[in-house]
């Protein structure tokens, strides 16, 4: 077996994971300050983001680094906490909403002014305009292939009539 251990497909994929990782650890201080996880701020920030400020369920499992079993204890969590609430979806009785309250936006609220200047400082910042799109444009590319859920129950379309 001929094992290229200089291959650059191990360096790309060893370099996204370093970013991210060493990313994530400059964020978590900050989420520990407004007594929000990383996955909650990933939640409330999706919700925040969908129309209407809610996604089914399932579809918020796609769009996150959770299962489906992983959505439902910590929209639980959230919900107990006062940030999320479920609603019935009126069209398939299988399936529920989770949805940002109004405690769940103030809390973005507070927390968003220093998460986008760390995001500035870490990360954006840190490549010229031209870059960044670039990399933007090739992150959508790498997450539509790998996760075509992604961007699940996020469009206008997606929403109940």
């Amino acid at each position: 077996m001929n094992t290229d251990l200089d291959d650059p497909r191990l360096t790309a994929v060893g370099l996204l994971a370093e970013a991210y990782t060493g990313l994530m650890n400059r964020l978590a201080a900050q989420f520990e300050e407004h007594r929000l996880s990383p996955v909650e701020f990933e939640v409330l920030m999706r919700l925040a983001r969908s129309p209407g400020n809610h996604l089914r369920m399932t579809d918020l499992a796609g769009q996150t680094t959770l299962s489906t079993s992983g959505v439902t204890r910590v929209v639980d969590r959230m919900e107990r906490s006062g940030l999320v609430r479920r609603e019935a979806c009126a069209s398939d009785r299988r399936s529920s909403y989770a949805v940002i309250t109004d405690e769940g936006m103030q809390r973005l609220t507070e927390v968003l002014p220093g998460h986008l200047e760390l995001v500035q400082r870490w990360y954006v910042g840190l490549l010229p305009e031209e870059q960044l799109t670039q990399l933007l444009d090739s992150l959508r590319t790498v997450r539509d292939a790998v996760n075509p859920c992604a961007t699940a129950g996020s469009t206008e379309s997606a929403l109940p009539a």
